[in-house]
């Protein structure tokens, strides 16, 4: 239990930085040329990056940025994943054909490329990562959704409600989306590990938030042409990627053995990045 509580405690530290950055005393993009480079001392713990920069206050502002772009699309391909796999489960028919060859043409191409693609293609920018993982993150929900309510339209309450004269609406809302939701809420704590991992990486190849706002990415980006002289200016924003990646993926295995849901459909609920 003691790796949970640190795992638990490692979240909710993170997403306490992330809301409170913006009110912080921090100064990340201040520029204090005698202290390039600098290792960490008394002053400043983590020391300072190539710009003379505080590394500790830019992790903190990093935090916050991986925060928000993980929250966003995790919520947006929850709920527009969801939302198409049920609709398409229950209506069946060429509805739910054209949204399988829609899964199809997603699943044919790496997420992380397909999202580096787009990014591309859209330009650099804190709302095109949004905009490029949430593009690629829905057809994990969908498919996940999709496959739960194959298996339960089909059982007696659902018979029951069609037999009342219960309009679809009201059967997906009030008799799938429920029954459906402890695995989706599941696939979205492991989504939340991704979408950091896939933020720090087009921050980490310049597609992601732009100079001088801090992303760990991009940190990592700048830090790694000083690994033998600064080896701060990388370990700092690697440990705390790692550390959040290791602690939500904990979280996420605790969640899904207290949920009690079931390994996914074989094929369905395939990670995206």
């Amino acid at each position: 239990m003691m790796h949970i509580r640190i795992s638990l405690g490692v979240i909710l530290l993170w997403a306490l930085v992330a809301l409170l950055a913006p009110v912080l005393p921090l100064s990340p993009n201040t520029i204090d040329l005698p202290q390039i480079l600098v290792s960490g001392n008394p002053d400043e713990w983590l020391g300072y990056d190539d710009l003379g920069r505080p590394v500790f206050d830019r992790l903190l502002t990093g935090a916050r940025t991986s925060f928000l772009v993980a929250v966003a699309v995790v919520g947006i391909s929850l709920i527009v994943g969801s939302l198409l796999g049920t609709v398409g489960a229950y209506a069946g028919g060429w509805l739910d054909l054209v949204l399988v060859r829609v899964m199809d043409v997603f699943l044919a191409f790496p997420g992380i490329l397909l999202a580096i693609a787009l990014a591309g293609v859209m330009g650099p920018g804190i709302d095109n990562v949004v905009i490029a993982l949430s593009v690629v993150s829905w057809v994990g929900y969908a498919r996940l959704a999709r496959a739960q309510v194959l298996s339960m339209k089909e059982r007696d309450h659902v018979h029951a409600a069609v037999a009342i004269g219960a309009a679809p609406l009201h059967i997906v809302a009030r008799h799938l989306l429920p029954l459906i939701s402890a695995p989706l809420i599941v696939e979205a704590s492991f989504g939340l590990a991704s979408v950091v991992i896939g933020e720090a990486g087009l921050s980490f190849l310049g597609l992601g938030v732009q100079p001088p706002a801090a992303s760990w990415g991009s940190m990592i980006r700048d830090g790694a042409r000083y690994m033998l002289v600064a080896p701060h200016m990388v370990i700092a924003p690697g440990l705390a990627l790692m550390a959040v990646v290791l602690s939500v993926n904990v979280l996420g295995d605790r969640l899904r053995d207290w949920l009690d849901v079931k390994s996914p459909v074989k094929g369905e609920g395939e990670k995206t990045p």
